[in-house]
């Protein structure tokens, strides 16, 4: 390293974020994840001592700690570490760090151990030309990654690693990070007179939202943009804290674990009638800037699957409410989404669709069977063949119904369809028993002739 390199790394590190400038370099420092790294935790054990073996793979959320975890790693260890982005890195950068690692094993027979940052960001192909290396052990993996590994890793990856989920930081976890920030004077604001009110405190825990750098750079922008007053004082008040982070942040990635976790939340609620849980997870996908269209087709499903016969209007609500929102757009076709969230969610529940699925199943064990000649189209061959022949047309019958074989012979009388006795199928309960209860007897009838 020259002198130029040298005095460009001193101005980054001294202009670094305050994020960056708290990051714990050792184990006792580290906040949170107490499930895989607090004391006796086997993972803690193991970096403790040096004897991490196998590949891992952290993922969760921003902010959790997962690129900390792994430099803690480095300082704990006498292999040689090695750190790449998947943003930034291909194949041939990977190439080197491995005719490295392979050198470097020959000469002095010490490991390396490489940290790949964003490793879901690697296609299958660079993830590939990783996996040889990591099978022989020449490569130990530690990858971070925001996205469920089991998703976007592949599985001879995954198949060779441990996986650790890291989870958002508790708001008492987050506030031993405020404090030390406030008051460290090495790397935090501990030279500076700095006083935090307690709603403007509670403000930048709330609406960190469990990420510590999101905390770190409100901070820091409160910190920065307050001149201090009259007795050196930098008086952050609640007015401060609001500016300095207005928003809480909406963990969402369109295609990741929180899009699919929480679009289950949702159709969980109304499958659950809870209108007010649902009106929760519509909130949180609207404003994370989910696609209003694919709520509206998941509720269209969920208005068949879980309604159904219980309240046949849902299905029609739903279309409504998508073809409103079609014309309408954002941000007032949020109304025809919220109606048709409280509709189905406050409306009577019935999943006796799902008999559909009884059918099919039984249609793949046993095969389908002839169509009786009765039921056959006497459009086109009536004459010669005699389809449609014997045919009972209802409207011609009192109460429009007939009773007559509609099945195949093999499943004649089988009864698939289960109503229940919710919203607008109770009414029709009695009406089916009685349909069937014809329809057998006439099958009765029919059969007894036929023997």
């Amino acid at each position: 390293m020259d002198l130029f390199d040298y005095d460009m790394n001193q101005q980054l590190n001294n202009q670094a974020p305050l994020a960056a400038k708290m990051r714990p370099k050792k184990l006792d420092e580290y906040i949170g994840q107490k499930s895989i790294i607090g004391e006796g935790k086997l993972l803690r054990r193991a970096i403790e001592s040096d004897r991490l073996f196998s590949s891992i793979i952290f993922f969760g959320p921003p902010g959790t700690g997962k690129t900390t975890l792994a430099k803690i790693i480095a300082q704990y260890t006498d292999a040689h570490f090695e750190t790449i982005s998947a943003v930034l890195a291909g194949v041939a950068d990977l190439r080197k760090v491995i005719a490295e690692a392979t050198e470097r094993r020959k000469m002095y027979r010490q490991r390396t151990i490489l940290f790949v940052d964003e490793v879901h960001r690697w296609n299958k192909a660079q993830q590939d030309a990783l996996l040889p290396h990591v099978e022989t052990g020449l490569i130990l993996l530690i990858g971070a990654t925001t996205e469920n590994p089991y998703f976007q890793v592949i599985p001879a990856l995954v198949s060779r690693s441990r996986i650790f989920e890291l989870k958002p930081l508790h708001d008492d976890e987050l506030a031993v990070l405020l404090d030390r920030a406030i008051h460290d004077k090495e790397r935090g604001y501990g030279s500076r007179n700095i006083l935090l009110d307690k709603d403007a405190r509670d403000h930048l825990l709330r609406l960190a939202n469990g990420d510590a750098r999101n905390l770190y750079n409100a901070l820091e922008l409160a910190v920065e943009s307050t001149d201090p007053n009259v007795e050196g004082v930098i008086h952050i008040d609640a007015q401060t804290a609001q500016d300095s982070i207005q928003k809480r942040v909406v963990v969402y990635g369109k295609n990741g674990d929180a899009h699919y976790d929480t679009v289950s939340a949702f159709i969980k609620s109304v499958r659950g009638s809870d209108v007010d849980a649902a009106l929760y997870w519509l909130a949180k996908m609207i404003k994370a800037g989910e696609d209003s269209r694919f709520i509206l087709r998941r509720l269209l499903v969920l208005a068949s699957e879980d309604i159904g016969m219980a309240d046949p209007q849902a299905l029609v609500v739903v279309s409504a409410a998508l073809q409103s929102f079609e014309f309408i757009g954002m941000p007032e076709g949020v109304f025809p989404l919220t109606q048709a969230t409280i509709y189905l969610a406050t409306a009577p529940k019935s999943n006796s669709t799902l008999c559909i699925y009884d059918v099919m199943a039984m249609l793949e064990e046993e095969g389908d069977d002839e169509i009786p000649i009765h039921l056959m189209d006497s459009n086109r061959d009536s004459k010669g063949l005699g389809h449609g022949k014997g045919y009972q047309y209802p409207h011609s019958f009192e109460g429009h119904f007939t009773p007559q074989q509609y099945m195949p012979n093999s499943v004649a009388g089988k009864q698939f369809y289960k109503p229940s006795d919710q919203g607008y199928e109770n009414q029709v309960v009695s009406r089916v028993e009685r349909i069937r209860e014809m329809q057998q007897a006439y099958l009765a009838r029919k059969n007894g002739k036929d023997k």
